[in-house]
């Protein structure tokens, strides 16, 4: 189910949408839909990184899955 928001961008970005839009045949939704997906797998990209830099730093730490499920009361 697709649930509405209001965004404002500039005017720029909105007249090259509208000119992506009608070259392609599409709506503005669909392309800014798109655009928002594509980014997403960008931040997953950072979200990883980040998470690899904080191992190397030794803010984070792994925890064996024995582990977890010796806390969880999971037998394996």
């Amino acid at each position: 189910m697709k649930q509405a928001i209001n965004i404002r961008l500039e005017k720029d970005i909105v007249k090259t949408l509208d000119e992506y839009a009608q070259e392609l045949d599409k709506t503005r939704t669909s392309l800014v839909e798109k655009a928002i997906e594509l980014y997403f797998d960008k931040l997953d990209e950072m979200i990883a990184d980040k998470r690899i830099d904080n191992l190397k730093s030794g803010k984070s730490t792994v925890v064996p899955l024995e582990e977890v499920f010796k806390k969880a009361g999971i037998n394996v």
